[in-house]
């Protein structure tokens, strides 16, 4: 295998698939990590850079890990293909097995594969510190398919829009569809696909579109009564709860929901405390966006905060951990779990404690009135 001079280490699946040009495929490349998306795509992409499709594909040969033999997969690499160009392609999937089985022969074998012979393993694990792992890296490729961080994924999302939907994704936009869709790289590339088509090319995926078409009347329905709940309108957040109830929905699947939103106006609320104890000012938009909350939504969260007030905002992950270990034990039934919910959006009402959370209204805004701050004692 040719010494290369590109940087060693593992590179991203996301950045691999982003820019493929820039990562060629090498004589030896793993292909490690638990997102079967990712590791899909990237194979797939792997095949395009080494075949490109059409009559090449013959000259791909796969193994299972499990019964793949050493001996065989060698003979298949030193086999001159009549197509692709005489390139011949050798994936082994799900290779842990073979890895393990035949790590010490790999290791003397990976230099000395013949050109235009490609071998692939899919593995799960890569230990950086193998010998076999240091030698791929040194002059292959080696890619990690593990799911995305927050940043990373964002990014490639916008960049998937544009490339190959040809639309614009706001980035308000993808905050909201990632706060209404598992962040399953499979699942919200089905729904950018189906976004691509109503906006049309040319055509802009902002948080509207996202509202009105991701998720359902029952995400929805459910973000719609965290909302009421939130903002104190205690009826119509039932009247939702009630909805979403009799179309079947679980009162122990509803509550990690409703605590998500709530769990961020709680960690607001300690650091506002945090800064007062210092002196210091936060305004409350700030500490709501330390906090988690996505961009689109920080104007209904500071309505919503000032709502709750400090009182009970300080009482939130209380609130929260008692109704979770109720609905746990011994109001885990459906009807007494729901229970706990009524009572949770209850103590949330605009009327329920008015005089112990006026403080966080009232008395800690700035002169123009639009931000919450903790003033200097």
């Amino acid at each position: 295998m040719a010494k290369s001079t590109k940087k060693t280490g593992p590179i991203t699946a996301l950045d691999f698939l982003s820019h493929p040009e820039k990562y060629p495929a090498a004589s030896v490349c793993a292909v490690f990590g638990d997102d079967t998306y990712l590791k899909r795509e990237v194979l797939i992409a792997l095949r395009r850079q080494v075949l490109g499709g059409g009559d090449a594909e013959m000259s791909l040969i796969s193994f299972a890990g499990k019964e793949a033999q050493l001996r065989e997969v060698l003979d298949a690499l030193a086999t001159v293909s009549l197509f692709g160009g005489g390139r011949r392609l050798v994936i082994v999937n799900d290779a842990d097995p073979f890895v393990t089985q035949y790590r010490s022969e790999l290791e003397d074998h990976v230099n000395r594969l013949s050109k235009g012979s490609f071998l692939v393993l899919d593995v799960k694990t890569w230990p950086a510190n193998t010998r076999l792992a240091k030698t791929v890296a040194a002059g292959g490729l080696t890619i990690e398919c593990k799911p995305p961080i927050e940043r990373q994924l964002k990014t490639w999302l916008i960049q998937r829009a544009k490339g190959e939907h040809q639309v614009r994704l706001d980035a308000a936009a993808v905050d909201a569809l990632l706060e209404l869709v598992p962040p399953e790289l499979g699942i919200l590339v089905q729904e950018l696909e189906k976004l691509g088509l109503l906006a049309g090319e040319g055509g802009v995926i902002d948080v509207n579109l996202i509202r009105e078409n991701v998720g359902g009347w029952r995400a929805r329905t459910t973000w719609d009564m965290i909302d009421a709940a939130a903002d104190g309108r205690a009826a119509e957040a039932l009247t939702q709860l009630n909805r979403l109830i009799a179309a079947g929905e679980k009162p122990h699947a509803l509550l990690p929901q409703i605590a998500s939103s709530l769990r961020r106006f709680a960690t607001a609320m300690e650091l506002i405390d945090s800064a007062e104890s210092e002196r210091a000012r936060l305004p409350l938009r700030n500490a709501l966006a330390q906090a988690g909350v996505p961009p689109f939504k920080l104007n209904d969260a500071e309505r919503q905060l000032s709502q709750i007030g400090r009182a009970r905002a300080r009482e939130l992950t209380h609130w929260l951990l008692a109704a979770d270990l109720a609905i746990k034990g011994h109001n885990s039934s459906d009807d007494r779990a729901r229970l706990e919910l009524d009572r949770l959006i209850v103590r949330l009402s605009a009327t329920a404690q008015r005089s112990a959370s006026a403080g966080i209204a009232n008395s800690s805004r700035d002169p123009n009135g639009s931000r919450l701050i903790v003033e200097r004692r």
